[in-house]
């Protein structure tokens, strides 16, 4: 599924951009090897409607600035007190080329080793994969029912990846394992007696003191 954002070339710069974010229009930049660096904008609703399905691991078609433009989402940019996108990067793909992308790991199922008194470890929340664009998955689902034992081991080698798609990660990377609650032993408190009887007699010549 190809999802289109229609996009526009942009003039504003500078404290012009509040302005245009004021009125819903998101401020970015497109680039890529084979793509001129460009200034444009898009619709903020569109954008963060799209950003919340796709992610940065889907293949975005930007339309309105000449030939349609395949990219990835590089970087965004968010208001640190609003939270709302504030500018957005996208990366232009060479057409026919490979991409190098780092896709999100999705768990699901529960793990048998759980009710041993263990813990579920995530060591891995996302895999460096290589393929043609058009073969990009939103994500990889691990499936960590198969986690019966303290003993058991998912690691990336383990991962259904889809055909067409190349892992960079190294294969015997652990991705997740159930771990062994232990109850660390509590030290005892050591009493230092010296000091005790220091203050104790600094006390009886204290109470003698007074009495004379």
């Amino acid at each position: 599924m190809t999802i289109t954002l229609n996009v526009a070339k942009r003039e504003e710069t500078g404290k012009k951009l509040d302005k245009l974010r004021g009125s819903g229009v998101l401020p970015a930049v497109v680039y890529g090897p084979k793509h001129e660096a460009m200034s444009i904008s898009l619709n903020a609703k569109e954008f963060e409607k799209v950003f919340r399905e796709a992610g940065e691991s889907s293949v975005l078609v930007l339309s309105g600035i000449g030939e349609d433009a395949e990219v990835l989402v590089q970087d965004v940019a968010y208001d640190p007190v609003k939270g709302l996108v504030q500018h957005v990067d996208f990366y232009a793909i060479e057409k026919g080329k490979e991409v190098t992308v780092n896709i999100p790991l999705e768990f699901v199922g529960e793990a048998p080793a759980i009710k041993l008194g263990g813990s579920l470890t995530k060591a891995l929340h996302e895999i460096e994969v290589t393929c043609k664009p058009s073969a990009l998955p939103h994500e990889i689902v691990v499936d960590v029912s198969s986690l019966a034992t303290f003993d058991d081991h998912i690691r990336v080698k383990d991962l259904d990846v889809p055909a067409g798609v190349k892992v960079e990660n190294d294969p015997e990377e652990t991705v997740a394992v159930v771990t062994e609650a232990k109850e660390e032993p509590v030290e005892p408190v050591a009493i230092d007696m010296s000091a005790i009887e220091v203050e104790q007699k600094g006390k009886e010549k204290t109470e003698g003191e007074v009495a004379e």
